[in-house]
């Protein structure tokens, strides 16, 4: 993915974040343990276990020292980094966000 298109998405989710009715970031990063158990139980249906797995890999990336471009070449080695934690963080903030809704929703749904 391209840095801009990671920089439009980082955008994106912190706009998403900061709308009214929106759960706010605190809401959203207590619910990623959550969002994380109810994929791997194939509880919530909005997200796959593929899409978890290739988070999953984002953050392998980001604290393995074996990187694409390496970090001892300093500014170019630390950009590629920088974008897939841009990328996690939105997609994280973005899902988890979607998955406060959605239980939201079920809270709303059950029967009382």
């Amino acid at each position: 993915m391209a840095k801009a298109a990671r920089a439009a998405q980082a955008w994106r989710a912190y706009r998403n974040v900061t709308e009214p009715g929106s759960p706010g970031l605190g809401t959203r990063l207590r619910a990623i343990p959550k969002l994380i158990g109810a994929v791997m139980r194939g509880r919530y249906p909005g997200m796959s276990r593929s899409k978890l797995a290739t988070m999953g890999f984002g953050v392998l990336y980001i604290i393995s020292p074996i990187d694409a471009i390496p970090d001892f070449l300093v500014l170019i080695g630390v950009v590629d980094d920088f974008g897939v934690f841009l990328w996690l963080m939105g997609s994280l903030l973005g899902e988890s966000g979607r998955y406060v809704d959605w239980e939201r929703g079920q809270v709303r749904a059950s029967p009382s």
